[in-house]
């Protein structure tokens, strides 16, 4: 694509963390835009930034980043998107676009809608694609190679804006599908949100049986040495760490902005894991064997969708 037939003359990116400077990345490499905006709030995320070559220019203040762009990405913690959203309305130009990457969407719309001027278009969206490192030395442009990006446009949004972000994504190598706004954040509460919140409990527990054990051993010439636990951790529990490193900020706006569908998924979840303590006390190996058959299944299923590649996180990782 070039410069004559780029899909936007200049795109403002609002954070410049994982998300933010790989979708800088990907609209350098693939000529998407002639110019690129970038806002941080903090000076070492914005020299980084210039000094990393994925933005033209770096601004403090949101409206500044945003007067002339076409299309604005929100790529900061969700919790933050209805004061950026009231402190960047004055500033968007009649027929911009703005969207996000959030993976929570309902909340979204409540939140950045209302402080929208007419004219300007809002599509929600998500790019389901991440790691658990920030900053914006982490971003690189094939982070979105053979992802799925659910867009979810209210009825009323203009549909050339909606055709727009869906090739900009589609340039990044993802495959975009439109989605209700509600279903996406039940489907997302238990395909990322829940396995957060799963991962973030067990490292927690972990931790503390490890300092319980170091405590309950002290002055016992067999005691548990410091960091045993972590020393002789299995991959498995290697990948809930992984995962655990997520940034906390943005996992605690996650979880209270999609609190209903999270609880939902939690209870549905609460309820097998006591089936299965059932199974385990009561010795019943049918019932285990045909649970990890069928979860062995699902697994293979996700690997031939090529969709089991490293670690996801599929949410901004911000840290300015």
């Amino acid at each position: 694509m070039n410069e004559e037939t780029s899909l936007f003359q200049q795109i403002a990116l609002i954070g410049l963390g994982l998300q933010g400077s790989s979708i800088a990345r990907v609209a350098k490499r693939e000529k998407l835009t002639d110019r690129i905006a970038g806002c941080a709030r903090t000076k070492s995320t914005r020299d980084k930034a210039l000094e990393l070559g994925f933005v033209d220019s770096v601004h403090e203040n949101p409206a500044d980043a945003v007067s002339d762009a076409d299309v604005v990405f929100l790529c900061s913690h969700i919790g933050s998107y209805g004061a950026i959203t009231e402190a960047i309305a004055p500033a968007l130009k009649k027929g911009a676009i703005v969207t996000d990457v959030g993976s929570v969407k309902r909340a979204v719309i409540r939140d950045v809608a209302p402080h929208l001027p007419d004219g300007v278009h809002f599509v929600p969206g998500h790019p389901v694609a991440g790691t658990e490192h920030s900053g914006p030395e982490s971003g690189f442009a094939d982070l979105f190679v053979g992802r799925h990006c659910v867009l979810t446009p209210q009825p009323d949004c203009n549909p050339d804006a909606v055709e727009k972000i869906r090739q900009f994504w589609q340039h990044a190598g993802m495959e975009v599908e439109i989605m209700d706004a509600d279903h996406h954040d039940r489907v997302l509460a238990v395909t990322s949100h829940l396995p957060h919140l799963i991962a973030y409990t067990i490292v927690g527990t972990v931790s503390d049986l490890e300092e319980q054990l170091e405590r309950e051993t002290a002055d016992d010439k067999t005691s548990i040495k410091t960091n045993e636990v972590a020393r002789y951790s299995a991959g498995g529990f290697r990948d809930f760490t992984r995962i655990a490193a997520s940034d906390p900020e943005m996992w605690r706006d996650v979880f209270l902005n999609n609190r209903d569908a999270v609880l939902e998924m939690l209870g549905r979840f609460s309820e097998d894991l006591a089936a299965l303590q059932r199974a385990i006390r009561w010795g019943e190996a049918e019932t285990l064997e045909s649970l990890f058959r069928r979860t062995r299944e699902f697994r293979r299923g996700i690997i031939e969708m090529r969709q089991a590649g490293t670690f996801s996180t599929t949410e901004p990782n911000e840290k300015e």
